[in-house]
């Protein structure tokens, strides 16, 4: 790819980012994306192949990245010894999710995308997609818990389902609302604590 073409593809990107980001992907124009970019269709369609490719060619390394840690956060905390997880609930996780934070101020407007304007793509389920995650790694502590002797209550689905989302809801709301990182941060500590403390509630630690 000439030089000319790597700084066309920037243009296209950065005029599809400014759209999508005012307007949503399902309300983006491609016409005007491909005016700001000073390109014509045709010479879009060079590069991408359609509007919901622009988006995913903007999203989608962050977002897998994004999974990629917390998924491997959730192997880490199962890979411990079962006597050591109790003792560990939310750790390993809890620090997962202020690196993750680090990592969305990095790529704020990437995250912005993914979580505000991303309804019509195949990136819509991403919240979805990590409580799934979440709920999956709740089901296997609390197997680990019960072989090692704890009284596990048993969770209502729906209301685990609840609870998972509304914890991640909470956790994007730091990028939906722009807050500032140092307030961010803090935000997201208390949340640890509180959904520490509900879960062990609710499980009957």
């Amino acid at each position: 790819m000439t030089c000319t073409d790597l700084k066309t593809r920037e243009n296209i990107l950065l005029a599809g980012k400014k759209e999508f980001l005012k307007k949503g992907f399902h309300h983006a124009s491609l016409r005007n994306i491909v005016k700001k970019a000073g390109v014509t269709t045709g010479a879009f369609y060079g590069y991408y192949k359609s509007k919901e490719a622009l988006f995913d060619a903007l999203v989608k390394e962050q977002k897998q990245y994004f999974l990629d840690c917390f998924n491997q956060a959730q192997e880490e905390f199962a890979n411990l010894p079962p006597q050591q997880q109790p003792d560990n609930m939310g750790e390993i996780s809890g620090n997962c999710m202020l690196f993750l934070l680090d990592y969305m101020y990095e790529n704020i407007e990437v995250f912005q995308l993914l979580l505000c304007c991303a309804q019509g793509t195949k990136h819509s389920t991403f919240i979805d997609t990590l409580v799934e995650i979440e709920i999956a790694s709740t089901h296997r502590f609390m197997n680990v818990l019960r072989q090692i002797g704890y009284p596990i209550k048993e969770i209502d689905l729906q209301l685990e389902h609840m609870l998972a989302s509304g914890m991640f809801g909470a956790f994007f709301e730091t990028i939906i609302h722009d807050m500032p990182k140092k307030q961010a941060v803090h935000y997201v500590k208390e949340l640890k604590e509180f959904y520490m403390a509900g879960w062990q509630k609710i499980m009957g630690l």
